[in-house]
């Protein structure tokens, strides 16, 4: 295991114990709005701050771009870790038991590790560029689904930007006729780590974070996937619009999903 990796291994897996203990103690959960529809608890800023003293303890000199407390800028910009300590946020709160730890590490900004650990289930997905992507340490890959007809795709709702709720409802409708099921679990960051390993065949959403899918990201690629935009680009982390599958699929998902852009979401 590459020695950054192991470390965000160690991080995602403390801060993913003391999630799983604060879940079977849910009087001792504060929870407080960042802003509207936008939850953030104590064990969120825990976890956090477990994951950077973690990273910094063993690289001191990198930067750290998180959920909680946004940018700590370090004297060697080539190397910035992507954190979200809890995706998943209003699951945990409500006592649904999915969720996850989501590490990325960017190298003169491009993805290079990844793990998401999702604490409930001890499930850990890790993928190093260029060495693919792994489920405890076993060897996954992306759906090999041909077409969406008969495909599961896992979708996230515009909880944050419901002024594109008539816009993302079209998209949902076109899609679910043609596929055999949709999903809506509650994290992004689960939801590519089940991408990259073929549970789900495709995955869109708008509005999303660095946060929310750096790692999931890398997940995807690594174990044979695309990640774009909702035109097929890679302005995916700026719009937060993203979309991830099997080029087949992937193709498709983007030829349902372009009729019914707004131009917001295209110049985002």
């Amino acid at each position: 295991m590459h020695p950054m990796l192991n470390i965000a291994v160690r991080a995602a897996r403390s801060a993913g114990n003391v999630i799983a203990r604060s879940f079977e103690q849910s009087d001792k959960i504060e929870v407080e709005a960042k802003g509207l529809n936008d939850l953030v608890t104590n064990v969120d800023k825990q976890a956090e701050q477990i994951i950077i003293d973690t990273i910094l303890k063993s690289y001191p000199e990198h930067s750290i771009v998180s959920e909680e407390r946004g940018v700590i800028a370090g004297s060697n910009a080539d190397y910035q870790w992507i954190i979200d300590p809890l995706d998943g946020t209003t699951n945990f709160i409500k006592g649904i038991p999915h969720f996850a730890v989501s590490i990325a590490l960017k190298y003169k900004g491009k993805l290079d590790q990844a793990v998401i650990y999702d604490p409930i289930r001890g499930e850990l997905f890790t993928a190093s560029r260029g060495k693919g992507a792994q489920l405890n340490n076993s060897r996954i890959r992306v759906s090999n689904m041909k077409e969406i007809n008969g495909s599961v795709l896992a979708t996230g709702f515009p909880f944050k930007q419901k002024a594109s709720a008539d816009a993302y409802l079209n998209m949902f409708k076109d899609l679910f006729t043609k596929t055999a099921d949709m999903r809506r679990a509650g994290s992004a960051a689960l939801d590519l780590a089940y991408v990259a390993a073929g549970r789900v065949d495709g995955f869109f959403e708008l509005g999303l974070k660095p946060w929310d899918t750096a790692a999931g990201e890398l997940l995807v690629i690594e174990a044979g996937g695309l990640v774009t935009d909702f035109n097929g680009g890679t302005n995916h982390a700026k719009s937060g619009n993203t979309v991830a599958a099997n080029a087949r699929v992937l193709k498709q998902l983007l030829t349902d999903i372009r009729p019914h852009l707004t131009p917001s979401m295209i110049n985002r």
